[in-house]
């Protein structure tokens, strides 16, 4: 979409914006901004303006063309900051992050006097619960949630009243049908086709980096399906992140070649007796064993109230030394300022002990993909014992189980032991 934005940098008032959800995605490594600068830099008369977030482009005078803008869009009401504006090319990058209510708003942007035909293109990934899939619902097979290849860039007309959409082959079919009579009202219809595309259309990608086609191939399946297959109808169900059957072994003792240890807690602080379905406490002992694979020690699941929890992760603590020596423990922060607070209270309680508390983003799915990648691979043992049958239950349900601690718990302490294991131990 940067290449195809410079189709009109020469036409006089032309200027394009490409949105993103954040700031930080536009001006992370390898973002909008970087790549924009890889393309832009060896044009003549092209100059970044980065506290402004733009590229100009001026003429053989110096006076100043066209331009190309990087913005974001976070929330809903940020779109009434673009009230007035009139942006000729309109880019949305990953159009699944953006609300319909922020795209359809930002269609009424889409207008210009330059002289080019005002235009919208949007990349994305597959979400089967956006928008944006019954947007292109048309283009896609109702089975198999992949795209109709016979259907891929064919144009179709929408018209939207009051929040509906209403679709036809042809332009002619909605004038009719609306009685469309007017100059204004004959532009209401805008042609809209999606192009299905996979990484394999990326050849330069693939041939720079051809790691990348195997780190895809890598993920669990919702992912691998969604962002290697273009699947637009694929969700996440049990037995879709973790199977016992894909297990490599399950063991008698606690293997001797583990190199480092990590037990992680995901915590709840009341009790089974004070009413509700309260969550459980989970702790999860897991260890990456010479040869790359890993191992799941240890799990506890119980309901506790808070002190008692504090006691139960201090002697579990004692224990884990004691048997396996040096394991790092890693507790969830909440976030907030109380969350912050119970980090150091926690911290300071497990004097001693290499201990850190981690604030813990995005969705449980999320946090659970690199974990259920390497389990899907058959990169686990469990070391047999009386909760296996539990822990068992709960990873083949996840994430429709109504309890996932045991989940988060596995999660965080494989992205512990990813982030502390150090190579230097095989040697």
């Amino acid at each position: 979409m940067l290449i195809d934005a410079l189709r009109w940098k020469d036409r006089e008032g032309y200027g394009a914006v490409f949105f993103r959800k954040n700031h930080n995605q536009i001006f992370s490594q390898g973002g909008l901004w970087d790549e924009g600068m890889k393309l832009y830099s060896g044009i003549a008369r092209a100059y970044p303006q980065l506290g402004r977030s733009r590229w100009v482009f001026r003429g053989s005078d110096g006076h100043e063309v066209s331009k190309i803008s990087f913005a974001h869009i976070e929330r809903e009401q940020d779109v009434h900051k673009w009230q007035g504006s009139q942006i000729c090319g309109l880019y949305f990058d990953e159009l699944t992050h953006f609300s319909e209510k922020t795209f359809f708003y930002m269609l009424s942007r889409n207008r210009s006097t330059c002289g080019v035909t005002p235009y919208v293109r949007a990349s994305c990934n597959p979400d089967a619960d956006s928008w944006v899939a019954k947007f292109i619902s048309w283009w896609i097979d109702p089975d198999t949630g992949y795209p109709i290849k016979e259907r891929s860039g064919v144009i179709r007309w929408m018209l939207r009243r009051e929040d509906q959409l209403y679709w036809a082959d042809t332009k002619e079919e909605l004038i009719e049908q609306f009685k469309l009579g007017s100059p204004e009202e004959l532009n209401e219809p805008k042609s809209v086709t999606f192009i299905a595309s996979t990484i394999y259309d990326n050849q330069i990608l693939l041939k720079t980096n051809p790691s990348y086609l195997a780190n895809l191939k890598a993920l669990p399946l919702v992912e691998r399906e969604r962002l290697l297959q273009g699947n637009w109808k694929i969700k996440p169900a049990a037995g879709l992140y973790f199977k016992r059957v894909q297990l490599r072994s399950i063991l008698d003792t606690p293997p001797l070649d583990v190199v480092s240890w990590a037990r992680a807690w995901d915590l709840a602080a009341t009790s089974e007796d004070e009413g509700g379905e309260p969550a459980y406490t989970a702790g999860v002992l897991m260890g990456k064993r010479r040869d790359g694979t890993y191992v799941v020690a240890d799990v506890i699941n119980v309901r506790m109230e808070a002190n008692d929890v504090r006691q139960l992760i201090k002697l579990t603590a004692e224990k884990d030394r004691a048997m396996f020596g040096s394991v790092h423990i890693r507790l969830p922060q909440d976030p907030g300022q109380a969350g912050k607070a119970q980090a150091r209270s926690f911290v300071k309680f497990l004097s001693g002990f290499p201990v850190k508390a981690i604030p813990e983003t995005g969705s449980k799915e999320a946090r659970a993909e690199p974990v259920a990648a390497q389990w899907q691979a058959g990169n686990f043992d469990m070391v047999y014992g009386p909760w296996n049958e539990v822990y068992l239950d709960q990873l083949e349900s996840f994430p429709m189980s109504r309890f996932k601690d045991m989940v988060d718990a596995t999660s965080a302490a494989y992205n512990e032991l990813e982030s502390t294991f150090d190579i230097g131990n095989l040697l």
